[in-house]
């Protein structure tokens, strides 16, 4: 217990509140145009979806997500906070690992299916690429059936198979509420760590929501593996634009 607030409590809506302040955040730095990978006018014409609207879709999801987080947590029974406060460093961060790549296979696969798909495409997964530029707090934004099948699932099988106690998924989750927010921002700014340390980051996402892009990287949230081994994998170039912004550039067709 933190407080009289149980950890399945908080591992169900910290990262929830992570989301809408990380976002937040963004919203704040998005007024430096020079670090911007569309222009704000792109960011209006070309997307096919009013904020507001964008604002409900990820609400909604995200209340699906708790519903299912608390049943996972009641159902699993893996409070064992006593007994993870005494697990190693090391059994600490493999789980961490496993559970990071449960979460990249899953939702690559699903995500990869959803665009072959042409039914699953049109009716569901299209509600995420109406954000042709994507921005911070649209990362959550798609169909609620793709919310739950490739989110929702994908963190349950995360930290189920990974063995992750509920403490534990309180970190894991936020840390990708994190990642999946950065990598939808739309910014390049200097000095972000998850640019420095993964490849898979703002400009590699920024690709994919490109019609040219459509068919490739769908790797996320974490890594490039899947793209890479499977033949999806699209390189980028940043260049300067001529307003001083910057763009990410396919450097193969």
């Amino acid at each position: 217990m933190v407080g009289f607030v149980s950890d399945e409590l908080l591992g169900t809506f910290v990262p929830i509140l992570v989301y809408w302040v990380y976002s937040g955040i963004y919203v704040l730095l998005d007024r430096f145009e020079d670090y911007r990978l569309h222009t704000r006018a792109e960011e209006d014409t070309k997307n096919l979806v009013s904020k507001r609207t964008v604002v409900r879709g990820v609400l909604l999801q995200q209340a699906i997500q708790a519903v299912v987080a608390t049943a996972l947590f009641a159902v699993s029974g893996n409070s064992g906070n006593a007994s993870s406060a005494q697990l190693s460093t090391f059994t600490h961060v493999k789980r961490f690992i496993i559970a990071m790549f449960v979460m990249d296979t899953w939702q690559y696969l699903m995500h990869r299916y959803m665009h072959h798909n042409k039914f699953l495409y049109k009716h569901i997964h299209s509600y995420h690429h109406r954000l042709v530029v994507p921005y911070a707090f649209g990362a959550l934004y798609n169909h609620p059936v793709e919310g739950l099948l490739m989110d929702t699932v994908g963190g349950a099988l995360s930290f189920l198979i990974s063995g992750m106690s509920p403490r534990a998924s309180i970190l894991f989750f936020s840390f990708a509420t994190i990642k999946t927010v950065d990598d939808h921002c739309g910014l390049w700014l200097p000095g972000n760590l998850f640019h420095i340390f993964f490849q898979n980051n703002t400009a590699y996402h920024d690709i994919h929501h490109q019609l040219y892009g459509n068919k490739y990287n769908f790797s996320q949230p974490f890594f490039v593996v899947w793209d890479k081994v499977l033949g999806t994998y699209m390189p980028y170039t940043l260049k300067q634009r001529k307003d001083g912004g910057l763009e990410a550039y396919r450097t193969k067709d």
